[in-house]
């Protein structure tokens, strides 16, 4: 993408309601736009990102054989009813009457709406284990939406849901969410630590929520540091393993590791002095085992082997897809802006041509898009008049992995400047060389 025709309107100063490091960056870096308290258009940088989010999410549920579907934003109030949570859910919920009196709501979560599909197709537990999820818009009246998408009335998240014939089964598929959500997090460069929840509303007694620390973090969190030093990797796992995916459980939830909820400070005292730690955490998901709460409720039943009808075990599943943005910047930033991670930046490197209409400048930055562009790649290429100074600032407001800096100067040596943003540290290459080195952090092959 050129940036002359790009749409991306930065700002140079930071708007007085931007609290937090990931509101300011991403109002400046023109990645979104208050429509009204809480809710936000998302212009075409930010976008992006929340659509490379999305997509990492979908790969990961799908690698653990969980399958997409998609439920509408409004729900009728009749099936929350049946669950008995639609007076209980308080005033967070947005309910609406339609022009013919029927109650409806804007959903804040889909247990009532996917058991209701699961009960009108499956009635045997032959069509068991099935694991049904979908990416959605939701909606929950915050009374003091702040800190822009990290803690929105409307929000994009992936929400899933196991049925199962056992508990057994039911805490075996507890156990590949957690496999697929500490995949999905660290495909996006953060470290997201599982730690022992409260069910809240939706109810259940197993959960753990994932927290990525920070400083900004809305919840106080207890752990062993032990816990930091774990990593998932690149190891495969088979998702109908019972005992590779419990080794997983077991490996990432032993050492103590919990929200303010649930501390405990007689359990945590047995943690050695020197690795108790206490921080700041964001919460980017949450998985939940609740049994047979809403299949009870709702009639989700199933004929068992005996020719019997049993209530299905449940369990839902969260990844806050638009909070997840707003996480990384806090975990990923400088006092320059952004630093995006590699899986999921908005653009693969920016391209700046430090004198355009120089002849020279203006074929080696045209060639470097191209043949960035044959690999599979987006470059963003700064082929703007501003000032060399200010095209900087905006690569590094808005946070691209890499840079390559094209000049007169370096191409009379033949060479151009390639810069780490995370490191900030710069190397002169031959274009083809400069061309490898991006290729190559990709998993691309330059040809």
């Amino acid at each position: 993408m050129r940036l002359s025709r790009y749409f991306l309107p930065v700002l140079k100063e930071t708007p007085a309601e931007a609290q937090i490091v990931s509101h300011r960056y991403m109002l400046r870096a023109g990645m979104i736009k208050q429509a009204s308290a809480g809710i936000y258009s998302w212009l075409p940088l930010g976008y992006k990102v929340l659509m490379n989010i999305e997509t990492i999410v979908h790969e990961e549920q799908q690698r653990a054989g969980h399958i997409p579907l998609l439920m509408p934003t409004l729900q009728s109030a009749d099936l929350w009813r049946e669950s008995g949570r639609y007076d209980a859910y308080g005033e967070e919920m947005l309910r609406i009457t339609d022009r013919h009196g029927r109650d409806m709501l804007y959903g804040p979560t889909n247990e009532e709406l996917v058991t209701d599909i699961f009960r009108s197709n499956v009635s045997s537990y032959k069509d068991l284990p099935l694991t049904l999820y979908h990416i959605q818009w939701k909606f929950r009246d915050e009374i003091r939406p702040r800190f822009g998408v990290m803690r929105g009335r409307e929000f994009y998240m992936k929400d899933g849901y196991n049925f199962d014939l056992t508990k057994e089964d039911a805490l075996h598929a507890y156990n590949r969410h957690l496999v697929s959500y500490l995949r999905t997090y660290e495909r996006m460069g953060l470290q997201a630590i599982p730690m022992r929840a409260d069910g809240g509303p939706i109810g259940g007694d197993y959960t753990h929520e994932f927290l990525v620390l920070a400083d900004t973090g809305e919840s106080e969190v207890f752990y062993d540091s032990e816990i930091t030093d774990l990593k998932f990797g690149d190891r495969e796992i088979d998702y109908d393993s019972v005992e590779q995916c419990q080794a997983v459980l077991e490996e990432f939830t032993s050492r103590y590791a919990r929200t303010d909820e649930t501390h405990d400070e007689a359990v945590f005292a047995e943690v050695p002095e020197e690795r108790r730690r206490t921080a700041r955490g964001i919460e980017v998901g949450q998985i939940f085992y609740f049994g047979t709460k809403y299949s009870e409720s709702m009639g989700a039943m199933v004929q068992d082997s005996e020719g019997g009808k049993v209530p299905v075990h449940m369990g839902s599943h969260g990844i806050g897809v638009s909070r997840l943005l707003g996480a990384i910047i806090e975990a990923s930033h400088d006092e320059k802006g952004i630093i995006w991670p590699e899986g999921v930046t908005p653009f693969h490197c920016g391209i700046v041509n430090l004198k355009v209409g120089d002849e020279a400048a203006d074929e080696a930055c045209a060639s470097l898009y191209k043949a960035l562009s044959a690999l599979g790649l987006e470059p963003l290429y700064d082929d703007t008049s501003d000032r060399a100074g200010a095209k900087f600032a905006k690569m590094d407001l808005i946070g691209l992995p890499w840079r390559i800096t094209v000049g007169p100067r370096g191409l009379k040596n033949g060479v151009v400047e390639v810069t780490s943003r995370r490191t900030g540290e710069s190397e002169e290459l031959p274009p083809l060389e400069a061309i490898e080195k991006i290729a190559k952090i990709y998993g691309k092959v330059a040809s």
